[in-house]
C-alpha cells in the first residue's frame, strides 16, 4: 500500500488508524497479539449481521509484519465533537445516544464471547487483593444471565453521524454477549472518568427512566466493571477506577 495516500485519523495504544480512499486502516504494533486482531475482525462481521449501522469489514491482511483490518470508511462527524459544538443540544444528543444503545441492546449475536466469561477473565488477571476478587466473583456469578448484544464501549467518540442524520457505530473490538447493564455501566465509567460527572449522571438517569431499569441494579455492575476495566486502563485512570472497586456493598 501508499503510505503517501494514507491520513492518520487516530493514534491509539499498540496502533494507528489511517484514511486510505473509501477505506480504514488500523495497523497493529507487530508485538500485538494475532488472536485479538482476527477476534476484532469476527466480532465485527457477526455484528454486522446484525443489520445494525456499523462499517463493513473489507478484509485482513499483513504488511510489513504487521497484522492490519481494512473497513469501510464513514464520512461524518462523530457526536462526542457535535456536543462539544452544540453543548446547548447535550440533552437532545443524550437521548438520541440512549435510543442508539438501546437499540443494540435488542439485537442478539449468539456467536460472540459471553460477557460473563470476559469479565471473570479481568478479575482474575487484576492485582486486586484476593478477598475483594473472590467478592468480585461471587457478585458477578449472581447478576442474572442475558443475552444481549453488548458493545463494550459504547461512548460518544465511537458513534459517527452522516451528513444524512445517520448514525454508524464504530469499533467493535470489545463485543460480547450480555447483560445489557453491564453495557451501562461501562459506559458511566467512561464518562466519569473523561470528567463529565454531569453527563455520567444524566446519561444514566435518562436510560433508567427509558428502559424501566432500576438504577441500583446498574450501580451494582460498577465495581465489577471497574475492576476489569483496570486490567487494561490508563495509569493516570487506575486509581480512580480502583476506587469503583469499592464504593458498592456486595449483597
Amino acid at each position: 500500500m501508499d503510505a503517501k495516500n494514507r491520513r492518520v485519523l487516530a493514534v491509539r495504544t499498540s496502533k494507528i488508524i489511517y484514511r486510505e480512499g473509501d477505506t480504514v486502516v488500523k495497523v497493529f504494533d507487530a508485538d500485538y497479539s494475532k488472536a485479538d486482531v482476527l477476534n476484532e475482525a469476527l466480532n465485527q462481521a457477526r455484528v454486522e449481521e446484525t443489520g445494525l449501522n456499523i462499517p463493513r469489514l473489507i478484509d485482513v491482511l499483513v504488511e510489513d509484519g504487521k497484522w492490519a483490518i481494512r473497513s469501510e470508511y464513514v464520512e461524518g462527524t462523530t457526536l462526542a465533537a457535535l456536543m462539544e459544538k452544540y453543548p446547548e443540544r447535550t440533552d437532545e444528543y443524550l437521548e438520541f445516544f440512549v435510543e442508539l444503545q438501546t437499540e443494540v441492546h435488542e439485537k442478539s449475536c449468539p456467536l460472540l464471547a459471553k460477557l460473563k466469561d470476559k469479565m471473570d477473565r479481568k478479575i482474575c488477571e487484576t492485582d486486586i487483593d484476593a478477598t475483594t476478587r473472590y467478592e468480585l466473583h461471587t457478585s458477578l456469578e449472581s447478576m442474572p444471565k442475558h443475552k444481549k448484544l453488548c458493545h463494550g464501549d459504547f461512548n460518544p467518540t465511537n458513534i459517527v453521524m452522516t451528513s444524512g442524520g445517520v448514525p454508524y457505530i464504530l469499533d467493535w473490538a470489545h463485543a460480547t454477549q450480555g447483560n445489557a447493564s453491564a453495557d451501562v455501566a461501562q459506559t458511566y465509567l467512561t464518562f466519569m472518568l473523561s470528567g463529565r460527572d454531569d453527563i455520567a449522571e444524566k446519561y444514566l438517569d435518562l436510560f433508567c427512566e427509558k428502559t424501566g431499569t432500576a438504577k441500583k441494579y446498574i450501580q451494582k455492575w460498577l465495581p465489577v466493571v471497574a475492576a476489569a476495566q483496570s486490567v487494561k486502563g490508563r495509569p493516570e485512570e487506575r486509581e480512580l477506577l480502583l476506587k469503583w472497586v469499592n464504593v458498592v456493598d456486595y449483597e
